[in-house]
């Protein structure tokens, strides 16, 4: 059994390896500031991680690529999500990771006892940063599907994409949120959810945000618990976690069946060998 749980593990470690090699040379990364006229000249940063064999074969035209937006946690750079842009960008994605706060905006505050903690208001903004870049990208990618977002967020970004589906279900395919703690899982079954939850004595998700296993299993929404802290989800985590996370994430990426009729076994399986094998090696 451990021999078994040795060779999962390597098989992440080197999964991680490869996406990280795979970056240097396969994928193109570059980073712009965009300023929004709407929200007087309001600065937005982005970074747009692209293969470049499917960025080349989507300016002629003989691809459409696919997009997917990520979106960072609260104190966290919207730089540090690489080893999720790597998953993304290797398997043929236009990756736009936003930066939603900027320095005129002051700190988060938290009230407690209202709505989301009181944060709609970040939530919206963060809305508008997401609609401003998508229809700015369409001059440099209109070969993109704007129209079929995998949303991705680590905490508070986590809760920014499932807000941006809750208020925009037309435009969402699949959301993977990274523990999300504020805004509740969509649950009506249109789209497919994969959500990483940790195991932080701080970060404790608000009640009624994550659905019981039986309203998962209708939904279609994959919740895989892990023994890592919450801030261990970003590149500031070991590699073990972010080879971990990145290999349940490709797993996910394939699972094409409709939502609703996902099979728990297909991720959640495997799942528990490779989180018990990351958890013996920290």
């Amino acid at each position: 059994m451990k021999r078994g749980i040795t060779i999962l593990l390597s098989i992440c470690v080197l999964a991680g390896v490869g996406y990280l090699t795979a970056s240097k040379w396969a994928i193109r990364h570059r980073t712009l500031t965009l300023f929004d006229p709407m929200r007087t000249d309001r600065p937005v940063e982005v970074d747009i991680s692209v293969r470049r064999d499917r960025e080349m074969e989507s300016i002629a035209e003989m691809i459409t690529l696919p997009v997917a937006i990520l979106n960072h946690g609260n104190t966290v750079k919207f730089t540090e999500y690489s080893f999720l842009a790597n998953v993304f960008a290797m398997r043929g994605y236009l990756v736009v990771s936003v930066q939603h706060d900027i320095e005129a905006d002051g700190a988060m505050v938290t009230q407690a006892g209202e709505e989301y903690v009181g944060r709609r208001p970040h939530y919206n903004k963060g809305i508008a940063n997401i609609m401003f870049v998508l229809d700015a990208l369409k001059d440099s990618y209109p070969n993109a599907d704007y129209h079929q977002l995998t949303m991705v967020g680590h905490s508070n970004g986590g809760d920014i994409s499932m807000y941006f589906a809750k208020r925009h279900p037309e435009l969402i395919k699949k959301v993977v949120t990274l523990d999300n703690l504020r805004v509740p899982f969509i649950t009506d079954g249109k789209f497919k959810i994969l959500s990483f939850r940790s195991k932080d004595p701080v970060f404790k998700a608000d009640p009624g945000v994550v659905p019981d296993e039986e309203m998962c299993q209708k939904a279609g929404i994959t919740v895989v618990k892990t023994p890592y802290q919450h801030n261990e989800l970003s590149d500031r985590g070991p590699d073990s976690v972010k080879s971990t996370i990145q290999s349940i994430l490709d797993r996910f990426l394939d699972d094409d069946t409709p939502p609703g009729q996902v099979e728990a076994e297909k991720l959640q399986g495997p799942t528990a060998g490779l989180l018990a094998a990351s958890a013996d090696q920290r």
